[in-house]
């Protein structure tokens, strides 16, 4: 799955390298910010330089690329650091060293990269990588508490995986695992593209966003279901957005792929069922504790009447299937919700997306209704971009054209503001 960027995606953004084997990770970042049309200067430690080149990054960047060298060369000029600090919209270090977090952490300035830190003043994003047993080091959690404690710093926390410095195990256990590893080039992405859409704020501190996601399967037999197109990536989108946002999100996914859950940020619960009534019951259960509800879901209307808990025959399968109605689970949300909870559903539609849009509205007592047109290229099941109308209980309607659905999910949190409770 390759990673998607709204285009054209116009910003300035410097990112700084440290020394760490997860540095090469941090070229398919930039590749990708520079093919979206951002402009892209790069900093390399000298420990950086000792894992990848600044010929590689300077490539990528379609930029000279800094180091210390440059640091220490006398200017008749501004201050190097000042210029780039003062340039960049966005900050990002990645790998972030134990090393460069505690210098982050007292305010050192030691280095062209702490410099320029110091003399900058937009949101940065810290991703962190290194053996597992530097990252669980009281001081080191103690030093990454205290630099997001500070609004300006947003953080991607080391994940579990095969770490480059570990030992293998027993052969028939493989290679050792623990927390350390770098986030993957396309969560970094994502997080990027949060910051640039937000501009660094989380809104959603303290709020409890509940999401569902997926398209469920009504079974006729072990093996086969009735079902829709639906991935799920609207879904992962929004909630991206809401823990981007600060908020503590609960996904409720239904056929959602293990490559696409892995790119959850890992504050995200994670509930996974099946069928519609499986999805009914997981929602009602955590309707309750979340002020804003995002329904993506593809739920199925309709299921089979009966169910066989063994595989039919083709002999026995029937050639008319008695169907019966799923629950409305929006529509029972809808009954229950309860002041000041915001309540939004999606319509997937095709021809005419805003009539039965108005009518979802009202009669399931939403908040916000999307309006989905999934017959137009590029949007809908399964696409990475989406296009879409958000229409309010007021009437007020913002048309979305052609974005990333991370980016949609953005629009979306932004829109609710339009909603007086």
């Amino acid at each position: 799955m390759k990673p998607v960027l709204p285009f054209p995606f116009q910003k300035r953004i410097l990112i700084a390298v440290s020394g760490g084997i997860a540095a090469y990770k941090i070229c398919e970042v930039i590749s990708t910010l520079a093919k979206a049309g951002a402009e892209v200067r790069a900093i390399l430690t000298d420990s950086a330089q000792q894992f990848i080149t600044p010929l590689t990054i300077a490539t990528l960047c379609r930029h000279q690329v800094y180091t210390d060298a440059d640091f220490w060369l006398p200017t008749h000029g501004r201050p190097l650091h000042i210029q780039l600090g003062e340039w960049a919209e966005l900050f990002v270090i990645a790998p972030l060293t134990a090393n460069s977090l505690a210098k982050i952490s007292v305010g050192m300035a030691d280095n062209l990269l702490t410099n320029t830190l110091l003399a900058s003043s937009c949101p940065v994003l810290l991703v962190p990588a290194m053996n597992r047993q530097m990252w669980q080091q009281s001081i080191v959690q103690q030093n990454w508490q205290q630099v997001l404690s500070d609004g300006r710093f947003h953080g991607i926390a080391p994940v579990a995986g095969v770490l480059a410095c570990d030992l293998p195990a027993e052969e028939s256990e493989g290679w050792q695992v623990g927390s350390g590893r770098m986030a993957e080039p396309r969560q970094i992405l994502a997080c990027i593209e949060s910051l640039v859409q937000t501009g660094g704020k989380r809104d959603l501190v303290g709020k409890g966003v509940l999401v569902s996601a997926g398209g469920t399967r009504e079974h006729l037999d072990p093996v086969r279901f009735i079902g829709n197109p639906s991935t799920g990536k609207m879904g992962l989108a929004v909630a991206q957005a809401a823990v981007h946002r600060g908020a503590r999100v609960t996904l409720v996914q239904a056929a959602m792929s293990a490559e696409l859950l892995a790119l959850l940020p890992d504050e995200v619960e994670v509930v996974s069922v099946t069928s519609a009534e499986q999805m009914r019951r997981a929602m009602l259960e955590r309707f309750a504790q979340a002020d804003i509800t995002v329904m993506t879901a593809a739920v199925g209307d309709v299921q089979p009447l009966d169910y066989c808990d063994r595989k039919l025959s083709k002999a026995d399968l029937p050639t008319v299937l008695p169907l019966k109605h799923c629950a409305d689970i929006l529509a029972e949300l809808g009954k229950i919700k309860q002041p000041p909870q915001f309540l939004v559903g999606f319509a997937a539609q095709t021809g005419d997306i805003l009539t039965p849009a108005l009518g979802k509205l009202k009669a399931k007592n939403l908040d916000v209704i999307v309006a989905n047109p999934v017959d137009k290229p590029n949007a809908g099941f399964g696409s990475d971009t989406n296009t879409a109308t958000l229409i309010n209980q007021a009437g007020k309607q913002v048309n979305i054209e052609g974005c990333s659905k991370l980016t949609l999910a953005h629009h979306l949190f932004n829109f609710l503001e339009t909603v007086k409770k």
